[in-house]
């Protein structure tokens, strides 16, 4: 017999994938995400946000959430918005920056979903990091697919 939670109406965000119970709308909703995305991504960052006027960590692992989460879900009508993300991510010395013209990848290894999933093992600066860098690594080999001879 089905549960309760499994006839909770979901929405697929159109950025990342991420299969998400639906939230009433009334939030701010990012660019290229849906509502539940946009909330789970304010959420789980509420605590750091609020603290980066007083501590300097807090600010950075909030810059390297907003780079990961805009890469994750482009905008057609905000390239520069995409580009700036792409070059806020870690990069491995000697890794080529992701080309203008690449196409995000079909499917991503790590959302915000698995960052709020993970939070009750796993310290949210180390998420973010790891999280930043899979969003990366997806970009470069969705880059490196689309040159030719790949």
């Amino acid at each position: 017999m089905p549960s309760a939670a499994s006839r909770e109406p979901t929405e697929v965000c159109p950025g990342c994938g991420a299969v998400l119970a639906s939230v009433a709308e009334g939030g701010r909703v990012r660019p290229g995400a849906s509502p539940s995305c946009s909330r789970l991504f304010e959420v789980t960052l509420h605590g750091p946000r609020v603290e980066t006027d007083t501590d300097r960590s807090a600010a950075g692992v909030v810059r390297l959430a907003d780079d990961a989460y805009a890469a994750q879900h482009p905008t057609a009508e905000d390239p520069d918005r995409l580009r700036a993300a792409l070059d806020g991510l870690p990069r491995s010395p000697g890794e080529r920056p992701v080309p203008d013209d690449a196409q995000p990848p079909a499917h991503w290894r790590t959302t915000i979903a698995d960052v709020a999933a993970d939070l009750d093992v796993i310290a949210l600066p180390v998420l973010v990091n790891s999280w930043a860098r899979a969003v990366r690594e997806d970009w470069a080999a969705a880059g490196r697919a689309a040159e030719p001879g790949k």
